[in-house]
């Protein structure tokens, strides 16, 4: 009976486990859904109300309705869809020259790539503003997206360059034996294997750019070239914060996030492990 017992509480305590930490992140995205279709009544009472039955959208109107709100998706679409394209395309020429090319210095240019991984960028924050400032590009969405790239570039470049050492040489050369040149190669053989690590990649990319806040707040003071980060902090009023609107606010702001997620999660996943394992 003890060893019974025993082998359940072993079988079953993963399980739990993997439960309890489920709905502690679940929680909070519910919660900021409900909330967004709460009346404010229900949000500033005092008793929580853990399951909205009288369902109201005006939190959502206030929110489309917000100054510039379609200038910034605009501004938030435009700077994190081409840092991604940018570091994608500047990361995957780095990581196969370093993957399949031996240089003098290439193991200090990888660790140097690892440092600026780690290193935290509000450190940057008063250099980066200096600079911009300088070149008379303040308010501009040209110095954000080359800053996102940066940002999100160590990261890409590390990654890909796993998924292309893992592989073979020997494909590349019989494509090359084939009549190939080096370019058709990688365009015909290589890049269709480094599906999995392009979406990772992406999604990492995409989820670091759209959220990213302290820079565009330096940078952009002019509410035209801000983006939505800084949106959701504009929901107040004379008597305090508008928690409904901003709520749905977060929401609508969430929702791209969720949707890439849901389409990439299989491939992102098996990417993120496969690129950290691999090379």
């Amino acid at each position: 009976m003890k060893r019974s017992a025993s082998s359940t509480f072993r079988r079953a305590w993963p399980n739990v486990t993997a439960v309890i930490l489920f709905i502690g992140f679940v929680f909070p995205v519910y919660w900021m859904f409900a909330t967004a279709l709460k009346p404010t009544g229900d949000i500033i009472s005092e008793n929580p109300v853990w399951f909205p039955t009288d369902i109201t959208f005006e939190h959502f109107r206030t929110a489309f309705g917000a100054d510039n709100f379609w200038t910034l998706v605009r501004n938030s679409v435009t700077v994190t869809v081409l840092a991604v394209v940018f570091s994608l395309v500047i990361g995957l020429a780095a990581a196969f020259a370093l993957a399949r090319m031996r240089f003098r210095g290439r193991r200090g240019f990888i660790i140097g790539f690892m440092l600026a991984q780690m290193a935290p960028w509000e450190v940057m924050v008063i250099a980066i503003y200096i600079v911009v400032r300088d070149a008379s590009m303040l308010n501009s969405l040209v110095p954000l997206t080359l800053f996102y790239m940066v940002m999100i570039l160590p990261f890409t470049l590390l990654t890909l360059r796993g998924f292309v050492a893992a592989v073979p040489r020997e494909l590349e050369e019989s494509a090359m034996v084939d009549g190939c040149t080096r370019m058709q190669a990688f365009r015909r053989v290589i890049l269709p294997l480094l599906a999995p690590g392009l979406m990772s990649t992406s999604m990492f990319g995409f989820i670091t750019a759209w959220n990213e806040f302290p820079m565009v707040l330096v940078l952009n003071k002019s509410p035209e070239a801000q983006t939505l980060p800084l949106w959701l902090s504009s929901f107040q009023t004379a008597f305090g914060d508008d928690w409904g609107a901003t709520m749905a606010a977060s929401s609508l702001f969430a929702i791209p996030i969720l949707i890439l997620f849901v389409f990439l999660q299989r491939r992102a996943v098996s990417g993120l492990t496969d690129g950290a394992v691999k090379g």
